[in-house]
């Protein structure tokens, strides 16, 4: 596929759902992408990224921001409370605040640098052990827990079992995300955004689709 050939699929899935294409933002994973792709992709106007890691985001993006206008960075993995604070000064959006300890950090280097990157609270909806974020029941406290600490909490993100219907999480996001007043829904990946988007997603996360598979360093 390609950039063109994704951002069609999501037109046209946004024209079934009856939505504007203008609400939904796609997120070109770059994590362990080869420079050359990503600055291909770049050159083609893209400018919404992800990334997994905050040490390899601080080997990539400073460069290409000298290069690049407007470039919008999402961290997309797990955040280590110690790294909150180079975080700040490379994303625009964190998508996986999952725990009291990660957002009570992210709460204090805030106070202290003045803004605070876009947060979205990462729900484990199939509840497996092996994965982050909070647990359905428990979203609605930790939700206000963050809000309580005056954090920018723009929406939910959850990633689905790989083995489950992932329409059934999409819908559990959406339905969590409602009744806490949340608009944005970070949700579809490759093989599935199509289904997030009839279900509301506002950004949805596409890497080897655009890029090609990873290469591992």
């Amino acid at each position: 596929m390609g950039l063109q050939d994704i951002q069609d699929r999501i037109d046209k899935a946004c024209a079934d759902a009856g939505r504007d294409a203008a609400s939904v933002k796609l997120i070109a994973v770059s994590k362990v992408q080869p420079n050359e792709r990503v600055r291909a992709v770049l050159e083609q106007g893209q400018r919404c990224f992800g990334e997994n890691r905050v040490q390899e985001a601080q080997g990539k993006w400073p460069d290409f921001r000298e290069s690049f206008d407007g470039i919008d960075l999402h961290l997309i993995g797990p955040l280590q409370s110690n790294k909150v604070r180079p975080a700040f000064g490379l994303f625009q959006s964190i998508h996986s605040v999952d725990r009291p300890k990660l957002a009570t950090a992210i709460a204090r280097i805030a106070q202290e640098e003045g803004h605070c990157p876009d947060l979205f609270i990462q729900v484990n909806t199939g509840e497996e052990d092996q994965k982050a974020g909070v647990l359905p029941a428990q979203a609605d406290d930790f939700i206000a827990e963050c809000r309580a600490m005056d954090l920018p909490v723009r929406g939910l993100m959850c990633i689905p079992p790989v083995d489950e219907e992932p329409s059934l999480h999409f819908a559990l996001l959406a339905k969590i995300a409602e009744r806490n007043g949340l608009s944005g829904l970070s949700m579809g990946m490759s093989s599935d955004f199509e289904r997030a988007v009839a279900l509301g997603a506002t950004h949805i996360r596409v890497g080897s689709a655009i890029f090609g598979d990873r290469v591992p360093t």
